[in-house]
Formats: structure tokens, sequence, C-alpha cells
């Protein structure tokens, strides 16, 4: 805390464990949210890339971003090892906004509608923004998802992994990476992403912060390069084979090519991208198993994979 010049009185009250931890810190007249980054996952290079972006984003568009909190040297990124750990860490502070997240027991329809909206400004900001020099983010590619150093890990390390479900889902990759490079890497469909754009990181905001209110969009600490559908994919992370996400899809359309034309050979390969981030997500539960989230999911989600693969095989007549 004496990194920041923050109230004596603050308290800090544990919020998320994932990749990064998160915390509340709470005085009576001071809120902010403090995140302390895993070891070894993003330079301190990348950091100041992502803070970049969500700044840019923030002041040219009609997304309304975290505000960032610099620290008493003036610097937005803080360097320093927490107690009881072994090594140092990269940390940030952003103002606390107040409010929940949409929703996400009734009607999903409106959220899913503002999340396309949202992420086709978002797609557009990123095709006229001038990146600052040495801009460097992680790649969210099959080579990302499914290569020798894949960014979260071998899936096939994955618990409940079998041998049948081993087999089907190697299928699922020979068929999305052939694919995936049928559909081709133009900077229209392939640039910078947010790669986490779920329910959860929108927050709708009463206004009582000082920048007003409104939906806020959060957490880019997975923002890369990567296609623009998978903004899509990750809005329905852990929920893809819930019966829903066909009007879901339908409501994130609509929102989406309000602001943003999406042609019809795009929108026919949105499935494609859907299971791409379930593939990730399989690697990510094997690789992060200490963290509570995977724990919760992992008994039957290789299971879900393979279901899912099968279909979508099947529909393409593999």
């Amino acid at each position: 805390m004496p990194l920041w010049d923050v109230p004596k009185e603050a308290q800090v009250r544990l919020i998320n464990v994932s990749e990064n931890v998160t915390y509340a810190v709470e005085a009576p007249a001071f809120k902010s949210v403090l995140r302390i980054h895993r070891d070894g996952y993003h330079t301190r290079h990348a950091i100041e890339s992502e803070l970049d972006w969500l700044t840019a984003l923030g002041r040219d568009t009609a997304v309304t971003t975290p505000r960032i909190i610099l620290g008493k040297n003036g610097a937005r990124i803080q360097h320093g090892t927490p107690p009881g750990q072994p090594t140092p860490r990269h940390m940030e502070m952003f103002h606390f906004i107040d409010g929940p997240a949409p929703d996400e027991t009734g009607d999903l329809a409106p959220g899913f509608e503002e999340l396309g909206q949202i992420a086709a400004q978002c797609h557009n900001h990123v095709l006229s923004w001038q990146k600052p020099d040495g801009f460097t983010r992680m790649t969210w590619d099959t080579r990302t998802v499914f290569g020798p150093n894949a960014t979260w890990g071998d899936w096939r390390e994955a618990p409940g992994v079998t041998d049948d479900i081993r087999a089907m889902l190697t299928r699922l990759e020979t068929t999305l990476t052939a694919r995936l490079a049928d559909f081709g890497k133009s900077p229209d469909r392939f640039n910078l992403i947010h790669a986490d754009m779920r329910l959860a990181n929108l927050i709708v905001s009463p206004g009582v912060d000082a920048g007003g209110g409104g939906t806020r969009l959060i957490d880019f600490d997975d923002c890369g390069w990567g296609w623009f559908l998978y903004d899509f994919a990750a809005a329905i992370s852990f929920i893809e084979d819930d019966p829903r996400v066909p009007a879901l899809k339908a409501a994130w359309l609509r929102g989406y090519r309000s602001v943003r034309a999406l042609s019809a050979t795009e929108e026919a390969e949105i499935d494609t991208f859907v299971l791409l981030r379930r593939m990730a997500l399989l690697a990510w539960i094997g690789s992060h198993i200490e963290a509570p989230e995977p724990q919760a999911l992992a008994a039957d989600f290789a299971t879900g994979t393979a279901k899912l693969a099968r279909a979508y095989l099947k529909r393409l007549g593999h």
C-alpha cells in the first residue's frame, strides 16, 4: 500500500484469484482495485501496452474503461514483493467501479446485444488507432492454443481427457487449424481484441464514481492479437453447451451489426471460434487447477468439450 497514496487506515479484501489476484482496497472515503500479476505471465512492456489501449479506448470511443491510479512515483505500474511471496510482482491500481455485472440468471439477450455493440466499437477503434512504437501483447491463434508452447498449456493434460476424448479432440484440433488457416488473418478479421469480453467483465455503474455512470468494460489482462470473432467465443466461455447460446449469438450479432458490418462468411465461422476458445479453456483448467474456478469446472469439462466437438464435426460432415 505505501506505493500508492492511499489512506493509512485502508483495508484490503480479496476479490478474485485467476491469472492474477485482485483486491478491493477500502477506506471510509476511498475505494480502489489492486491487481497483482501472476509471476511471469506478462512482461512490464506488455502490461504498459494493455494500459495504453484501455486508456485510448476510453478516450476515443463511447466504451468506458477503468481509470488508472498512479503510484507515488508517477508510474502506472508498480513493482514490489508482496508479503509471503518469493519474487517481486507487477501491480496496478484502478479506480473502483461501483455496480453489479449484468444479471446472468434472467434474460441474457439484452446483455449480449450490448456486448456485441461494445465488441464492434473496440474492433473499429483498433483498425484506426495508431499503436505506440513497440506495442506488444499476447496472441490468441491456433499456434498459441495448440502449439508446443501453448499459452495455457497442453489440453491433453487437462483432467478427464481419456483416450477416447483425446482422439476426438485431436480430430477437432486438426479441423480447427485447417479452417482458420483458410479463414486467414487479414487486419479486418485479426487484430487487437479484448479476448475475455464476458458479461462478468461488464459493470453497470450507477454513476457514483468520478467518471460517471453507464456500462464499463473491465479486465483487459488477456487482450492481444486475435480474430475479432474470438470476442464472441469468449463471451460464452464455460456455457458453450447452454441451450440459450443460439439466441445469445443472434443477440450479439444484432448488437455488433448495429455498429460494424459482418459478412455472412464470417458469421458462418463463429462456431469454429467457439470450439477454439473451448479448447483453450480446457488447457487453462489443466494448467490452473490450483485455483478455485478451474477446480469447480474440472469434473466434466473434458467430456462436455468432446460432446461439442462431436456435434461440430458432424455438422461439417467430418
